[in-house]
């Protein structure tokens, strides 16, 4: 296979990030394939950062080893927080009927958390509150940002004041920039950095707010035109949300896919300009857009299962995601740096993925 470069948008969504684990492992086993640039929000921005680090330090095979053993141990230490015990031990004893899976859910810790996040702050800890990602991170070989190897990285977080995304890179993808990223405001302190653009010191929540994950980055013209999304949230649920958790749940998946759902309707208001031949002489990038998704998966799933990261859901979750990139391999990747292999006008009316 001839080389080929592309560029990775990986969209945050706490374990479910997992699935990402599993398909970056995957995409490493090729070495035709060539990562110019990656984009995370969350979840994604540490992903992005185990595998940059990675990648930056050792060239070759040597590179790609030592990213898949930093996306092994970051979700070991992510997989230590305790699964849902209570849950599986009430499902252990009779097949639940609908009821009961109402009122277990009343029992899961995400239903805990949940509740008490609507009493408590993060800032109602005092000087106790710890921020266990710094800890995960700081574990890592950090990227060498002097060192011209290995993939471009952007972390998008953000702006608590503003409401605007902000975008680190370079030097300033730091590992509080990746906890930024990952700030969920109901469970973490906003993270303060000072930002070099204002000159002043500026608290940042998640970048799933406004961002998930940024786009715009990878339009950059030294970066190749083909842009592989890794999707963790479902685009389509075909059931009626009726249970106040499936409701919120729901509402929690279409909030965090806005702004993927707007990039992709300017992509491809671009792409009609470019086959009008409206665009000529006019320095505007044509992406080429690709997804590796299994909405199967995630329709089993919840928002809640985001927050209980246990190790059998992150082991499912790493298999789904390398058996959705070996399907994507077999099936489309002849067309990188050829063609799209997501109809994008039919993905706001359909599936839209090219079979």
């Amino acid at each position: 296979m001839e080389e080929k470069r592309i560029n990775l948008a990986l969209q945050g969504g706490g374990a479910h990030g997992a699935f990402s684990w599993g398909v970056l492992d995957r995409l490493l086993d090729e070495d035709w394939l060539t990562i110019s640039a990656i984009s995370g929000t969350s979840a994604g921005a540490l992903n992005g950062a185990a595998l940059k680090a990675g990648l930056s330090r050792h060239g070759g095979r040597a590179g790609r080893r030592a990213a898949r053993e930093n996306l092994d141990h970051l979700w070991a230490q992510v997989g230590r927080i305790s699964d849902n015990r209570i849950v599986r031990w009430m499902h252990s004893l009779i097949p639940t009927p609908r009821g009961m899976d109402r009122l277990t859910e009343l029992f899961s810790p995400a239903a805990w958390l949940d509740n008490l996040t609507r009493v408590f702050s993060p800032y109602d800890y005092g000087p106790f509150y710890v921020n266990p990602l710094g800890s995960v991170l700081r574990e890592l070989p950090w990227p060498d940002f002097g060192n011209a190897r290995g993939p471009q990285l952007f972390v998008a977080a953000t702006n608590v004041r503003t409401g605007r995304i902000r975008v680190f890179t370079n030097a300033a993808a730091t590992v509080e920039a990746v906890m930024a990223s990952a700030c969920l405001p109901n469970l973490f302190r906003a993270v303060e950095i000072c930002d070099p653009d204002t000159g002043r010191l500026e608290a940042f929540w998640d970048g799933g707010f406004t961002g998930n994950p940024a786009m715009f980055p990878l339009y950059a013209p030294h970066l190749p035109r083909d842009i592989v999304i890794v999707n963790i949230n479902p685009l389509m649920r075909e059931g009626l949300p009726k249970t106040p958790v499936e409701i919120a749940d729901r509402m929690n998946e279409v909030s965090f896919n806005a702004s993927l759902m707007s990039d992709l309707r300017a992509i491809n208001f671009v792409k009609r300009l470019y086959a009008e031949d409206r665009l000529h002489n006019r320095p505007m990038k044509n992406p080429l857009i690709h997804m590796i998704l299994d909405d199967t998966l995630m329709n089993d799933l919840n928002a809640r299962s985001k927050l209980t990261p246990g190790p059998g859901l992150l082991a499912r979750m790493k298999l789904a995601g390398q058996a959705a990139a070996d399907a994507f391999l077999r099936d489309h990747a002849d067309a990188l740096n050829r063609r799209d292999t997501v109809d994008l006008p039919a993905l706001f009316t359909g599936s839209g993925i090219i079979g």
